[in-house]
């Protein structure tokens, strides 16, 4: 199926699209509208340093914008993946996966991150005019 392996940049950038609006709408009202002071209070209660809260939020606001544009992929979907991460092991956990609150969302997106990790953000992206993180922008030839 060569028409659906060259179709592969635009399943990257759907899965780039999607996971960035998420995160953006996660990280929305963490940034703006006063919602920092009680994000840091809602990690603090979790046990987690307050100061992860800013990584938190600035991961989801700032990093859905990175990961649409497809700039600096892999660290975005890293710092993502581990936000989703635990999101799911101190908040969601206890909700099972389907219940109200539960992870599959957050599990969901992590899983997608984990995958950009690897994948990059493909041709379509930023990453891909500025070298995708190699030497002079050539593919390697291993």
């Amino acid at each position: 199926m060569r028409l659906l392996d060259r179709m592969q940049p635009l399943g990257l950038l759907a899965l780039r699209l999607v996971v960035g609006t998420i995160m953006i709408g996660h990280g929305y009202g963490k940034v703006f509208h006063g919602g920092l002071a009680q994000h840091v209070a809602r990690v603090s209660n979790l046990g987690l340093p307050g100061w992860l809260a800013y990584l938190s939020a600035f991961t989801e606001f700032f990093g859905g914008m990175l990961l649409i544009a497809g700039l600096f992929t892999r660290c975005v979907s890293l710092a993502v993946m581990i936000d989703m991460l635990v999101a799911m092991w101190k908040v969601h956990w206890k909700n099972g996966m389907f219940g109200k609150g539960g992870y599959e969302l957050v599990l969901t997106v992590a899983t997608i991150a984990f995958a950009l990790i690897f994948f990059g953000g493909g041709p379509i992206a930023l990453d891909a005019i500025r070298g995708g993180g190699r030497k002079g922008g050539k593919p390697s030839k291993a």
